[in-house]
This record gives structure tokens, C-alpha cells and sequence, in this order.
């Protein structure tokens, strides 16, 4: 949840970034602007994540935590989609701003790991749980994604994308899947699903056959998780009868559309694209789990 809050602040600090554009035309200013945003964008939810988290549970003294068997990995793929995002977003933000391809690559991996390695350290010292050196290296990768590419194509060919689809275990354990809609997207693992969204006209080349804006899609969700690392929570239906769930990974192939791929002389509708570009659009998807492949219409 602490890394979804992270993601959120920064997308909106680039918006602002993005709609301020017209009114500033130096690059000297726009840095200003840039470094102002970033700083107050992350210096906030640090004291939000603080005060609405943090505060909420014991702590101690700094600890690591070893957790990824929980989950599937999903959480996993969350931390790397946020980074990638958060970097992705800074990377065109400092583009903006005017400063020079090495001073971006700095500027936004500087920042994005340096914040995520705050939050960590800040979980280290929550009894609940602890740094976790796996959370970090899936920050590292979704920053090395978004920095590689930008390296080798000044271009994002391959993004990480998010969906979120209600399920049907919130309800069986609401404390860490949450009560409500807000806090299901956040906590529940089990209707998150996370995309590799691929290009294939950059790949492809110059050529008028093929929808510059269609992607291919190969995505990553598990089920049936109603606890961490398993099912230990004792659940029971109306008639309190015990339920047993199975934990299983689900894996997808489907279509999506890269938002920014799209023709406009809109300022707004780009920062509109940019903005929701993070999001996989829903599609018709072909899935494969415990050894079936299912067609399901979004």
C-alpha cells in the first residue's frame, strides 16, 4: 500500500510539471520548477505515509525483514511497476526541464531510489515488519527498466502496467485486504495484475500497417490469498462451514494501447495520455492457470 501512496505523488507532481509548461519557457525556471515540485511532491507523502502509517504501529529498533515468499510476489511486481512509473515520469520531467541526457539519467534515478529507500528504511523500524532487501531489488528493476531503455532507444518500448479487478477474498480477511474499494486496490493482491505492455511498431520499424498505439500485453496475477505467505486464516461461509482456498499464479496474454503513441496538438490530452498511461486498458485476455487456459471478455 506505502509504495502505491509513493506513485501517487509522484504522477502528480509531474502533472503539475506537465500543465506549468506553457507559462514557463527557461530552462533555468523550469528546474527551479522541476526541483520544487519533486522535493515538495516527496517531502509530503513522507509525512503523510508518516502520519497515516507509520504512526498507527509500534516500532523498534532497525530490523530487516526477509518477505518475499508472501504473496505470490505480487507485492513484488508493485514495487518494481512503482519505481518504473516514478522513473519513467522524472525521466521526461527532466527532459522538460531542459537538463542534459547524463544530468537526467542521475536526476531521476537519484530520486526515485533515494525516496523508495526512505520508505524502506522507515519499515525498518515498524515492528510489524522490517527493510526488506527484496522490496529493494524490485525498486532497482523497475528503475533499471525504465533508465535502460531510456538509454538504449530514448524511448519506452516495454512499460509496466497496472489493473485492478474487485475479488471475491477481501471480504475474508479485511484487515490486510481492506473494508472498501480504495483500500481493496491497495491491499488486495489477489485483483491486482501487472503487465508488460510491448510495442511492436518501435520494434518493427517504418511502416503503415500496423497501429503505432497497439500494444501487446503478457500479464502477471495470483488468486486465492487471504494471508501472506498461506492460508492460515480459518474462513467460513454463511452457514459456517470452512473454506479452503488455493493459492495458484494466473498468467495473461491480451492487447493494450500505449496512450502516448497517440497523434494530438493538445497539451492536455499529452499530459491526459502521460498521465493514464500507467493504467493497462481493458481488453478481452486469454489466461493460463492451474494447467487450464480460460478466455475472459476483460
Amino acid at each position: 500500500m506505502r509504495f502505491y501512496i509513493a506513485l501517487i505523488f509522484f504522477l502528480f507532481g509531474f502533472n503539475r510539471l506537465s500543465l506549468a509548461s506553457d507559462s514557463i519557457s527557461v530552462f533555468k525556471k523550469r528546474k527551479i520548477v522541476f526541483s520544487s515540485v519533486i522535493i515538495s511532491s516527496g517531502a509530503s507523502s513522507l509525512v503523510y505515509l508518516n502520519k497515516e502509517w507509520y504512526q498507527k504501529y509500534a516500532t523498534t529498533h532497525f530490523h530487516t525483514f526477509d518477505d518475499h515468499k508472501e504473496w505470490l510476489q505480487i507485492d513484488k511486481c508493485g514495487h518494481s511497476y512503482s519505481t518504473y512509473q516514478a522513473t519513467r515520469l522524472l525521466l521526461e520531467s527532466s527532459k522538460w526541464s531542459g537538463f542534459t541526457k547524463k544530468q537526467q539519467f542521475v536526476v531521476s534515478g537519484m530520486s526515485s531510489l533515494s525516496y523508495m529507500t526512505t520508505i524502506e528504511i522507515m519499515d525498518g523500524y515498524s515492528s510489524g515488519w522490517g527493510f526488506s532487501w527484496s522490496d529493494m531489488i524490485a525498486n532497482g528493476f523497475g528503475i533499471g527498466m525504465a533508465m535502460a531503455q531510456k538509454a538504449l532507444w530514448n524511448d519506452q518500448r516495454i512499460q509496466l502496467k497496472f489493473m485492478y479487478y474487485p475479488s471475491l477474498f477481501s471480504k475474508y480477511n479485511q484487515r490486510l485486504l481492506g473494508n472498501n474499494l480504495r483500500e481493496n486496490i491497495l491491499k488486495d493482491y489477489n485483483g491486482q495484475t501487472y503487465w508488460l505492455s510491448i510495442n511492436p511498431s518501435s520494434f518493427i520499424g517504418n511502416q503503415k500497417h500496423f497501429p503505432k498505439w497497439l500494444n501487446v500485453a503478457i500479464g502477471y496475477g495470483a488468486n486465492g490469498m487471504v494471508n501472506a505467505q498461506n492460508n492460515s486464516v480459518l474462513t467460513y461461509d454463511q452457514l459456517g462451514n470452512q473454506l479452503v482456498f488455493n493459492r495458484y499464479r494466473q498468467f495473461y496474454f491480451s492487447f493494450d494501447a500505449d496512450l502516448t503513441r497517440i497523434k494530438t496538438k493538445s497539451k492536455v490530452l499529452k499530459t491526459l495520455f502521460t498521465f493514464i498511461n500507467c493504467i493497462k486498458i481493458p481488453f478481452p485476455n486469454v489466461e493460463f492457470s492451474e494447467k487450464k487456459i480460460t478466455f475472459n471478455p476483460y
